[in-house]
């Protein structure tokens, strides 16, 4: 277990602080800050996301701590005071579609339960906003039981809790949904009737009397971006060896579908360029590939094997050219486009955007949901301070 620094309180702030549990490579700090909430201490387990972490935000912050290891060893009372909001983006390879599906008791998506002990420890310096994050696949994982057994858990520290759905794409163009419960100490007095960000698949939870959950009044969300990779694609000349040499764009283009294969051959032929991205999938035991029909970048994922890369295709002007999506467009579709990429490897990069949360939808979470549900205890903070400032 280590620790890169200390200060991490910041005692007599009136900024609202944060705690960033899962934080990989920093992504949902970046969306936190955005919204005006200052992380005073992170952690996360994998060595590789650490190292992003810190080339990105320095290694000798003043303000800020970053614990590299197992949260299993922590303990509440190694935890800050002061806190405003906890956040959980916990391992979702049990509960994804692409996991496993065991569930909340899966080898690594278990690692909520540790997040639940330690909110637990810090028993009376427990924040008033706690925050889990995670694949949409929670809300059926094991008929429901999932998601009950984590608002349950919520529940008995003390939160009332709100399940939210959102898709990065309505900031971004990447498809890419996201269940977010947000547990409040003090939940609103109001309750918000529809939203596009509670769909019918989540009213199972919010039926279940046995649980404690609130619907906070949102403001309605952007639209889902209908187009928008193609200013996003990082833009290479014809000889750029990233593209894929002859052989292996044609056997790109032998594997599509005679849907896909005209898709491919109407782009090809405007008089402009397009970009479009494509999957590699198995069909009937063979791998085909297969390109989107619309400007948007399907759902990043960890690059680990083939059927997890996204290639990007430019077509147009009489001409195809594929090759591999790069970690500067994937920073991009995440929201992250500033991101410091210098001295990362490729798949380093991939892995950790791969696996983290879109910033611009914290930060629009952080402006819409968790100032305003911290705004009566914050302004009270204001006031203490205020006094013994006197």
């Amino acid at each position: 277990m280590t620790g890169a620094s200390s200060g991490a309180t910041r005692i007599g702030s009136t900024v609202p602080q944060a705690l960033e549990f899962f934080a990989g490579i920093g992504l949902a700090r970046l969306g936190l800050e955005e919204a005006g909430f200052h992380v005073a201490w992170s952690n996360d387990i994998d060595h590789a996301k650490c190292q992003m972490y810190r080339n990105q935000f320095g290694n000798n912050e003043q303000e800020h701590t970053l614990i590299e290891g197992d949260m299993g060893e922590l303990h509440g009372s190694d935890l800050p005071h002061n806190i405003s909001i906890a956040w959980g983006s916990s391992p979702c390879t049990d509960i994804s579609l692409a996991g496993t599906r065991t569930g909340l008791n899966g080898k690594q998506s278990s690692a909520f339960w540790q997040y639940i002990r330690l909110l637990e420890e810090m028993g009376n310096n427990r924040p008033p906003v706690a925050v889990l994050e995670n694949v949409a696949g929670l809300a059926t994982s094991h008929s429901g039981e999932d998601i009950a057994a984590a608002v349950s858990a919520f529940n008995q520290l003390g939160y009332s809790v709100d399940a939210l759905s959102i898709d990065a794409r309505r900031f971004v163009p990447q498809s890419r949904p996201r269940l977010f419960l947000v547990g409040l100490t003090n939940p609103p007095e109001g309750s918000q009737a529809n939203s596009p960000l509670r769909p019918d698949w989540l009213q199972q939870v919010f039926a279940d009397t046995s649980l404690r959950m609130h619907r906070a009044v949102l403001p309605e969300p952007p639209e889902p971006l209908m187009a928008g990779f193609g200013m996003y694609a990082e833009e290479m000349s014809d000889d750029d060896s990233r593209w894929w040499p002859k052989g292996k764009l044609t056997a790109f283009l032998d594997s599509l579908s005679a849907v896909q294969s005209e898709r491919v051959m109407k782009l090809k032929d405007n008089p402009f360029i397009s970009y479009r991205t494509a999957y590699r999938r198995t069909r009937n035991g063979k791998p085909t590939w297969e390109v989107r029909a619309d400007d948007i970048s399907g759902c990043l994922r960890t690059a680990r094997g083939g059927s997890s890369r996204q290639a990007v295709v430019r077509l147009g002007k009489g001409s195809t050219a594929v090759r591999w999506m790069t970690p500067k467009e994937y920073a991009a579709l995440m929201g992250a486009s500033h991101y410091n990429l210098n001295g990362l490897r490729t798949n380093q990069a991939l892995f950790g955007f791969g696996d983290a949360v879109a910033v611009p939808v914290v930060e629009w979470l952080g402006e819409h949901y968790f100032m305003p549900a911290l705004r009566g205890t914050l302004d009270k903070a204001k006031q203490q301070h205020e006094l013994r400032s006197a």
